[in-house]
């Protein structure tokens, strides 16, 4: 793939945003990163360091701003979705244009909806990550994991755009592979996510304890979002999914998992709350889906 110069704008460079922000500068690409004026500051005047054993210690220089001005040939969206809406105002669409791609690296598969009413369909290109990255503070990014890898989909996007996201990507390091199927794509990393998310949270341990002392409770969840995705006509293979539990880190925490470490608000109801929502629409069961969502629930209100 070609590594043509591209603008791109990051909103929130936390430990996903602020990791493709670094790693896009670094590789020439210009980089603007949209985050309230706190972060903007330290981003302008320091840019992004990070620390990763993969991709090497370095430091960034990026451009900062508190709103997106200007068109962009992309447009990465690395927030949380409990405040993506409140987020969003800071890429008016008419800033944005007509070419520029909205690429959410949210979690769950309800959010391709919820832009294509803000931005123009062929404009919104879903992607999914796997990667440990952590923000230690503003600017200062910890990367933990061996690998950094993107799937980048969109239906209504044509495939030039998407490859010329991928190339730059590519050449920043990022392992990247373009997928054809969006909801294949969203609900393949759902059916890893939701498990993942759901038992480290409950249980408040690391993944390698839950494939082990709660190997009965993993199963049975993977099966059933397995299930759920089937029935949206994205099959997932539950032995896949388990396959890669068993390959990664013992120490591996979710990020659902280190918000309810440090009291922030869970993203429940975009992983857990649209797995039950897909599951009584498609009519398929899912007690163990149900009850650990119900659990972590009433510990948030508590």
């Amino acid at each position: 793939m070609a590594n043509d110069r591209l603008t791109v704008a990051v909103l929130g460079p936390g430990g996903v945003g602020g990791l493709l922000a670094a790693l896009l500068a670094r590789a020439g690409h210009r980089v603007i990163c949209l985050a309230g004026d706190e972060t903007a500051r330290a981003l302008a005047a320091d840019g992004i360091r990070v620390r990763s054993e993969h991709f090497g210690d370095f430091t960034a220089r990026v451009e900062a701003d508190t709103e997106l001005r200007e068109p962009v040939d992309a447009c990465l969206i690395a927030v949380k979705a409990t405040v993506l809406d409140a987020a969003l105002e800071r890429v008016p669409a008419k800033a944005l244009g007509d070419g520029g791609l909205v690429v959410p690296f949210l979690n769950g598969v309800e959010h391709p909806a919820v832009l294509r009413e803000r931005y123009r369909p062929e404009q919104v290109a879903p992607a999914v990550i796997r990667v440990e990255s952590t923000r230690l503070a503003p600017g200062v990014i910890e990367h933990g994991s061996p690998f950094a890898e993107v799937d980048l989909t969109g239906d209504t996007v044509p495939r030039d755009r998407l490859d010329a996201l991928a190339g730059a990507l590519e050449w920043a390091g990022v392992r990247v592979q373009v997928k054809d199927d969006e909801a294949a794509t969203l609900w393949a990393k759902m059916s890893f996510l939701a498990p993942f998310a759901l038992l480290t949270t409950r249980y408040g341990v690391p993944l390698g304890d839950v494939r082990t002392l709660h190997r009965e409770e993993l199963v049975a969840l993977v099966e059933e979002t397995a299930a759920v995705s089937r029935a949206g006509g994205a099959p997932v293979d539950p032995a896949a999914a388990l396959a890669r539990y068993d390959a990664f880190p013992p120490a591996t925490k979710s990020s659902m998992q280190r918000d309810a470490e440090t009291g922030r608000t869970l993203e429940l109801d975009a992983i857990g709350g649209a797995l039950l929502r897909a599951a009584e629409r498609f009519g398929v069961p899912v007690p163990v889906a149900s009850g650990l969502v119900r659990e972590l629930a009433g510990t948030a209100d508590n």
